[in-house]
């Protein structure tokens, strides 16, 4: 789907500059299905518009986070298709966030591992770590939240 842009839309070029992806990787999501259309110039260059930055930022984030690419293809394709199929783009989302939840817990639980072996470490040579302090500080507050 390419549709006609105004000369003013952002060159290839500006767009990796503002995205921090190549050249290469912004024709890959367009051939790959990923953009939603992205529009041409006179003279048949692309031309992303301000629409198309924060699609590149979504599915970014979203290959950032682990969503596969033929989920963002799928996303892409409902949101072309237009109204009509938004439970189906919810359920994806709501799937892909539980995912990512997941994913935080697991972090979290790794994080606070380390953390004790740094406050152990830090009181075997007689040192106090404050991250450490904070750190069990904080789960002490949560530990005694209602939940």
């Amino acid at each position: 789907m390419t549709t006609q842009a105004h000369s003013n839309g952002l060159s290839i070029a500006e767009v990796a500059a503002r995205t921090g992806l190549t050249a290469h990787t912004l024709r890959y999501y367009e051939r790959d299905g990923l953009m939603l259309g992205v529009g041409r110039n006179g003279s048949g260059h692309r031309a992303y518009s301000e629409g198309d930055l924060g699609w590149i930022t979504l599915i970014t984030r979203l290959r950032s986070t682990g969503m596969p690419i033929r989920e963002i293809r799928r996303y892409a394709e409902m949101v072309r298709d237009g109204s009509g199929n938004e439970e189906a783009r919810l359920a994806l989302l709501r799937a892909h966030r539980d995912r990512v939840r997941a994913q935080l817990e697991e972090t979290a639980a790794h994080l606070d591992a380390i953390e004790f072996k740094v406050a152990y470490y830090a009181a075997a040579v007689g040192e106090t770590d404050p991250d450490a302090e904070l750190i069990a500080q904080q789960r002490r507050a949560d530990s005694a939240a209602p939940r």
